[in-house]
């Protein structure tokens, strides 16, 4: 089935479309979220939350970009709205465990697995994801989108509604915060 029979098809509310659009781009909404979350579970539930999102907004789908287009700028969205409800609740939690009973600080293991990160390289994947979380929004997406999902600064561009000079930028900054937290945390 091609992209446009697919469109057609969850347009007209056909739950065999559906099935192929999620079985064709499972794969890349999860792997696009971890890149974010860093975390398996919460990964599995934004792809859900994605995958809800296009059932439910597919009639307002143009068809102006590719559809995988599409998917990663919602996907890159309901990462980061999730990273910041999660650093939302996180501060709540901080605060209320130091007026509250259990006066215990809540702290984010480091437990991270990406499919594209050799075994051996683990530790070191998550040293630097978590610096990367500490990036700024538009930087982290413009570095995962092309660091990790291996999108050209034209398709990035395409997802985040730059310019690819814009997106350029972006990734010049990302790098050289990143080389900067790196060098003063000694991580190589």
């Amino acid at each position: 089935m091609t992209e446009s029979n697919i469109i057609q098809q969850l347009q007209e509310g056909n739950p065999t479309a559906f099935k192929e659009l999620v079985a064709t781009y499972q794969d890349l909404v999860y792997n696009t979220a971890l890149g974010f979350v860093q975390n398996e579970a919460d990964a599995e539930d934004i792809s859900q939350d994605v995958f809800i999102q296009v059932y439910k907004s597919i009639g307002q789908f143009k068809g102006e970009s590719k559809l995988s287009t599409w998917l990663y700028r919602i996907t890159s969205t309901k990462s980061l709205d999730f990273l910041r409800n999660k650093k939302r609740k996180k501060r709540f939690a901080l605060i209320s465990s130091l007026f509250g009973e259990n006066n215990e600080l809540i702290h984010d293991p480091v437990d991270f697995y990406h499919p594209g990160v050799a075994y051996d390289k683990k530790e070191q994947a998550a040293a630097v994801f978590q610096i990367v979380k500490k990036l700024p929004d538009n930087q982290k997406t413009a570095f995962i989108l092309h660091h990790t999902e291996e999108l050209s600064y034209q398709e990035i561009a395409q997802i985040m509604q730059l310019s690819v000079s814009a997106v350029e930028s972006l990734l010049f900054r990302a790098r050289q915060n990143l080389k900067k937290t790196l060098n003063k945390n000694n991580i190589r």
